[in-house]
C-alpha cells in the first residue's frame, strides 16, 4: 500500500525523512505539473515582471532557468535534482549537524568547531580536532553538543588565485575511535571597506574583483558533480577571473562547485535564488525562504571562496524603474530575514541587500552596487566607463557575442530566423543585443553593420566578433587604471545556455569566443595599460598584485603605418608586491611625440602605441597594451604575416611574427583552437600559441590565421 512520507513545494530545501524499513520497499517520487498550482495562489505582486514567466512564479521556489523567454530556452526543471541518499544509523555515533567556521586573526588561524552529535551507549568519550599536526579537545558542553577551539599559528592564508596561493587544510575531528572528516578548509579575512562604494579588502589587500556572472554548465540536466563543474571552471581560472557570480535568476550550486572555487582560489558572489518579483511577505513563505537560506549556508560554512551574500537581484531595481515610491522599493525578504539568515550562518561573508543597490536610485552607478549597463545597452561612448564613476558592477558590458562559424550547426549567421531567435533580448523591447553590438561596430569601426552583411558577411561576422572584445578590453583598462573608483566588474555572463550569440563569453560547447581571450588579457595580475588622459597625454599604469616584486623592461613604440618607429623608449622598472603605478608616456623620451593626437599640429606621425612589460632577465613577454589615436578604424593591407607549426613534447604550437602590426590575430582550424587568440600582434615580435585539439580525432594542425587589417589568410599546416 502507498504511503506518502513528503511533500514539498520547493526545489531548494533538503529534506530528511525518517523511514523503517522492512522487506522489498518502492520509492516513488511524482512531479505535478507547475501551472495547476499556479492558477490555484490568489495575491500578486506590487508590479509587473517581464523577465519570467508566469508570474505566478514569485510564490513558487523553483530556478527561473527556463522560464526566461528573453534568453533562456523553455526546458523548466523537471525532476531529482539532488541525490536521494539513504542513512542508517548504525554505530555508536551519530552526527546531526557540524558547525565548522574558520577565520584569520592576524597571521594566525582559528577554527572553531560545535557538534550536534548523539553517543549510543555508556558515558560518551572526549575528542579533538585536528588539522595537520595541531589538536584541540573537543569537549561536551551540554547533552547532545561538542564544542572545540584549535588556534594555528602563522597558517598559511587562503588568497584568490591572482594574489597567492588558495592554501586548503584538512581538518578531521574524532569522538572516542569514531572518526569524522570535515573536508577542507582555508583561512582568510574578508572585509567590505567602508564608505558609499563596494569593494573588498582579504586579508587586508584591497582586491580588484573580475569575473563574470554564472549560468548553468547544463540547463537541463543541472548537474552537480565535479566532473560538470571542472571545465568551465578551469576556463574561467585561466581567464584570471577571480569572481564569478551565481545570480538569483539561476540555481544553489551543488557542493563540489564550492570545492572547486575553494581549490582554483575563485571568490563566489552568491544572491539568494530571488529575482525581479515582489516576493509575498506572509510568515510561511518567509519561513520557508529562512529554512532554504539556512541549508545552504550550512552546506558552504567552511568554504573560504565565498566572499558576498547578496538578497537577490533586480528587486529593487525592478520597483523604482516602474516608479513606485522609494519606501516601496524594499521587501523584508531582504532586510531582514536573509540579512538575518547571512549574519547568523557566515558571518564573516558581507552581505548586500540587493544586486543593483544604493544611492538616490538602486541603480546609480556612482554608489553602491549597480549593474552597469552605459557601455552596452544604453549605447554609452566608451569614455562612459569612467564619467560614470562606477564603484561595483555586478552585472556589465552585456553583448550578443558572436560565436565561431558553426556554433550553430546549419544555421547562417545573423540573418536567418533560427540565429535570431537565440539572440538575447529584453522582453518587450523593439531591439535585441546584436543591435547594440553593431552600434559599437559602427562607432569603432566605422561603415554601416547592414551594409557590411549585405556586401561582406564574413567581414561582418569577424569584426562582430572582434568589437565586443575590444570593448571589455578596453572598459576594464579604464576600471583598473590607477586612481579608479571602480573596486569589481562582472561580466554578464559567463557561458551560453544554448547555441548561438548568447551573452557568454564561453560559448554552449565550451569554447572560448574573442570576447573570453580578451578578459583574459585584461584580467593579468601583472598588468600594463593605457589611457588617454587628453592634452596631458598617455598615461601609462603598471600594475602588479601578486606577492612578489617584478623587475621588467618597460619598452614604449609608436608606430607609423603600424611598422616603421617614429618613437621608441625603454626603462627598466621595477613593481613592489600588491602595488599599482602610473608615469606619464611623455617621461620615457627627451623629445616631444603627440601620441594621442591632442595637439593636432600637422598629420598623425604614427597611427598606434605599444606599451609592452618583459621580464628583465628572460625577455619573456609580461604583457602588452595597445592604443590607437585615430581610433578602432583600420587601413587593409599585407601585413607580411608568417606562421609555422612546430611539435614539441608538450604539443602543437603555431609561431607567428608579422612585418606590420597585425590587429585581432585568429586561427581557423577544424581540429585545432589556440590557447590565445584576437590579440595584437607588434611587427617584429615572435608569438608561440599552444593550440588545443578541438576533439581526439585532431591528428595535426591544418587551417588558416586571419588578421582584421590584414588582406589574406596565412595558411598552416603540420605534418602528422
Amino acid at each position: 500500500m502507498a504511503k506518502r512520507i513528503l511533500a514539498s513545494d520547493s526545489m531548494f530545501q533538503r529534506h530528511d525523512v525518517p523511514v523503517t524499513l522492512r522487506g522489498t520497499h518502492a520509492l516513488r517520487i511524482v512531479f505535478r505539473a507547475l501551472n495547476p498550482v499556479l492558477k490555484a495562489r490568489k495575491g500578486r505582486g506590487r508590479w509587473p515582471v517581464r523577465l519570467a514567466k508566469p508570474a505566478g512564479l514569485r510564490a513558487v521556489r523553483t530556478t527561473l532557468l527556463g522560464h526566461m523567454p528573453g534568453w533562456c530556452p523553455p526546458v523548466p526543471a523537471v525532476g531529482p535534482w539532488r541525490p536521494v541518499e539513504l542513512i542508517t544509523e548504525d554505530g555508536p555515533l551519530r552526527v546531526r549537524s557540524a558547525d565548522l567556521r574558520a577565520t584569520l586573526e592576524g597571521r594566525d588561524g582559528r577554527l572553531s568547531l560545535t557538534l550536534a552529535a548523539a553517543w549510543n551507549g555508556s558515558a560518551p568519550p572526549p575528542g579533538w580536532l585536528e588539522v595537520g599536526e595541531a589538536r584541540a579537545p573537543l569537549r561536551w558542553t551540554a547533552p547532545g553538543e561538542l564544542r572545540g577551539d584549535l588556534r594555528l599559528p602563522e597558517i598559511e592564508p587562503w588568497w584568490p588565485h591572482s594574489h597567492g596561493n588558495p592554501a586548503l587544510h584538512t581538518v578531521r575531528a574524532a569522538i572516542g575511535d569514531e572518526r569524522i572528516d570535515l573536508g577542507r578548509t582555508g583561512f582568510r579575512r574578508i572585509e567590505r571597506e567602508p564608505g558609499d562604494g563596494f569593494s573588498l579588502r582579504i586579508n587586508g589587500e584591497r582586491i580588484f574583483c573580475r569575473g563574470a556572472c554564472w549560468s548553468s554548465p547544463d540547463i537541463v540536466a543541472l548537474p552537480g558533480t565535479r566532473d560538470a563543474y571542472a571545465p568551465w571552471l578551469e576556463l574561467a581560472r585561466q581567464a584570471g577571473m577571480t569572481m564569478l557570480r551565481v545570480p538569483g535568476i539561476a540555481a544553489y550550486e551543488a557542493d563540489a562547485f564550492f570545492d572547486l572555487c575553494d581549490e582554483m582560489g575563485i571568490l563566489v558572489w552568491q544572491d539568494f535564488m530571488f529575482a525581479n518579483f515582489d516576493y509575498p511577505a506572509d510568515e510561511p513563505f518567509l519561513d520557508g525562504a529562512r529554512r532554504e537560506a539556512a541549508q545552504f549556508l550550512d552546506r558552504v560554512q567552511a568554504s573560504p571562496s565565498l566572499a558576498v551574500l547578496c538578497g537577490g537581484s533586480e528587486t529593487e531595481q525592478q520597483a523604482a524603474m516602474l516608479g513606485l515610491p522609494r519606501e516601496r522599493w524594499s521587501q523584508p525578504l531582504f532586510d531582514s530575514v536573509l540579512r538575518d539568515e547571512a549574519e547568523r550562518g557566515r558571518p564573516d561573508v558581507p552581505y548586500v541587500a540587493n544586486s543593483p543597490t544604493g544611492g538616490p536610485l538602486p541603480f546609480a552607478a556612482d554608489v553602491g552596487v549597480t549593474h552597469y549597463y552605459g557601455v552596452g545597452a544604453y549605447l554609452r561612448p566608451l569614455e562612459d566607463a569612467r564619467r560614470a564613476n562606477v564603484r561595483f558592477a555586478s552585472e556589465c558590458l552585456a553583448f550578443a557575442n558572436m560565436p565561431a562559424a558553426g556554433a550553430l550547426p546549419g544555421v547562417p549567421a545573423v540573418h536567418d530566423p533560427r540565429w535570431k531567435a537565440r539572440v538575447p533580448r529584453d522582453p518587450g523591447a523593439p531591439w535585441d543585443f546584436e543591435d547594440v553590438r553593431d552600434h559599437y561596430l559602427r562607432t569603432l569601426y566605422g561603415g554601416d553593420p547592414m551594409v557590411l552583411r549585405y556586401e561582406d558577411p564574413d567581414r561582418y561576422a569577424r569584426l562582430s566578433r572582434a568589437v565586443t572584445a575590444e570593448v571589455m578590453e578596453a572598459v576594464f583598462a579604464e576600471w583598473r587604471r590607477v586612481d579608479s573608483s571602480c573596486a569589481g566588474g562582472l561580466v554578464w555572463m559567463f557561458q551560453d545556455v544554448w547555441p548561438g550569440a548568447g551573452w557568454g563569453v564561453v560559448d554552449a560547447a565550451g569554447v572560448p569566443k574573442a570576447a573570453w581571450h580578451a578578459l583574459h588579457r585584461a584580467f593579468r595580475p601583472v598588468q600594463v595599460l593605457l589611457t588617454d588622459e587628453g592634452v596631458n597625454g598617455l598615461a601609462i599604469h603598471l600594475l602588479n598584485e601578486t606577492a612578489d616584486p617584478v623587475v621588467a623592461a618597460l619598452t614604449l613604440t609608436a608606430l607609423r603605418r603600424g611598422e616603421v618607429p617614429v618613437l621608441r623608449a625603454e626603462r627598466t622598472v621595477t613593481l613592489p608586491p600588491r602595488s599599482a603605478q602610473v608615469m606619464p608616456a611623455a617621461a620615457l623620451s627627451d623629445r616631444f611625440v603627440d601620441l594621442t593626437g591632442a595637439y593636432r599640429f600637422g598629420p598623425p606621425t604614427h597611427d598606434a602605441v605599444v606599451a609592452a612589460l618583459s621580464d628583465a632577465r628572460s625577455g619573456a613577454a609580461v604583457a602588452e597594451a595597445f592604443y590607437f589615436p585615430q581610433g578602432g578604424r583600420m587601413e587593409r593591407s599585407d601585413v607580411g604575416l608568417d606562421a609555422r607549426v612546430e611539435r614539441t613534447a608538450e604539443g602543437w604550437h603555431l609561431v607567428l611574427s608579422s612585418r606590420r602590426l597585425a590587429r585581432s590575430v585568429h586561427i581557423e582550424d577544424d581540429g585545432f583552437r589556440g590557447e590565445e587568440e584576437w590579440f595584437h600582434l607588434p611587427p617584429g615580435v615572435e608569438r608561440r600559441v599552444r593550440l588545443i585539439a578541438r576533439h581526439p580525432g585532431a591528428a595535426a594542425p591544418d587551417g588558416d590565421v586571419h588578421v582584421l587589417n590584414g588582406l589574406d589568410p596565412t595558411r598552416y599546416r603540420g605534418a602528422a
